[in-house]
């Protein structure tokens, strides 16, 4: 039996719109599992793409659906220097190389040796640490996709003289390529060992940033991509990604929904479109019957 997901949203949605919210995959794949049958809304299966789910209906999907969404996979690697997260040039050497069952931990099994596994945000081959390869859409759109905004963590170790000014540069002010950087945490380890907290992954950008404050970076070690964390994972070795931190990694990556105003008794407040608050006096405005005004209330006068 597949994991049973209850739509508690107040209004109905489209499925594959949900499908996509949930994590599940893309919209295009929820389009083809729903006409494929393999959706099911209380135990119904369902095959209009556009159809809806209401409050409290509970989606399933079929064991083959299942199936073929859980044949997407993702390994989490830890990267050594002198290995090329991207398409590799002359003599370089991929990281997806290490994919295999000699250095796998927890694991039985290893991609084939042409899958199509892409890099989840770059590692420079003179960096190491924390690295994804995956083949799945869904996972790349959070972690990589243009409205991306997860945290990616780095101990970088640097030569030359750390000081307070160079500290708040790198935290606030430089450009790279004449557009201005978001702002980023940049503290003191020990010594000339920083940390650094981006939420963007331009070219080679912690090296340039470095650059610009008279700094050049020695070592740099990725150890965090959102919630997802590098750990005790030996260099050089690569596991499979955890259905639960893939559910972790995509829900980070959502924005954060605006709280709705509440009273001192905890209760929501309500927004009236005709009146001030709940209960005030009705707007001052003349009401219309069939465009022209209503006529005087003469009670008054009897």
């Amino acid at each position: 039996m597949t994991t049973p997901y209850v739509y508690k949203g107040n209004a109905p949605v489209r499925v594959n719109k949900w499908m996509t919210e949930l994590g599940l995959c893309s919209r295009r794949e929820a389009e083809a599992l729903i006409t494929g049958g393999g959706v099911l809304i209380d135990n119904v299966p369902i095959e209009a793409p556009g159809h809806k789910i209401n409050p409290r209906e509970t989606l399933t999907l079929s064991p083959l659906a299942a199936q073929i969404l859980a044949e997407k996979f993702t390994a989490v690697l830890n990267k050594p220097v002198g290995y090329v997260s991207a398409q590799p040039e002359g003599d370089q050497v991929p990281a997806a190389r290490l994919l295999s069952l000699s250095h796998a931990v927890n694991s039985d099994t290893a991609p084939a040796r042409d899958a199509l596994l892409a890099p989840l945000g770059r590692l420079d081959q003179d960096s190491h640490g924390l690295l994804l390869l995956s083949d799945d859409g869904v996972l790349a759109k959070a972690i990589i996709g243009p409205q991306h905004s997860l945290e990616k963590e780095y101990i970088v170790i640097v030569s030359g003289e750390v000081t307070k000014g160079k500290l708040t540069l790198l935290r606030n002010g430089l450009k790279l390529d004449d557009r201005k950087l978001k702002p980023a945490e940049v503290d003191v380890v020990e010594g000339s060992t920083l940390r650094f907290v981006l939420k963007e992954g331009r070219k080679r950008q912690i090296r340039r940033m470095c650059q610009l404050v008279g700094l050049d970076v020695v070592d740099l070690l990725r150890v965090r991509i959102g919630p997802l964390r590098l750990g005790d994972l030996p260099e050089g070795k690569w596991r499979p990604l955890k259905p639960k931190e893939r559910a972790d990694l995509i829900a980070a990556s959502l924005p954060e929904r605006p709280r709705r105003a509440r009273d001192e008794q905890g209760r929501l407040v309500r927004k009236g479109r005709s009146f001030v608050g709940r209960g005030g006096p009705a707007p001052n405005r003349t009401r219309k019957r069939h465009g022209k005004p209503d006529r005087p209330d003469k009670s008054g006068d009897r």
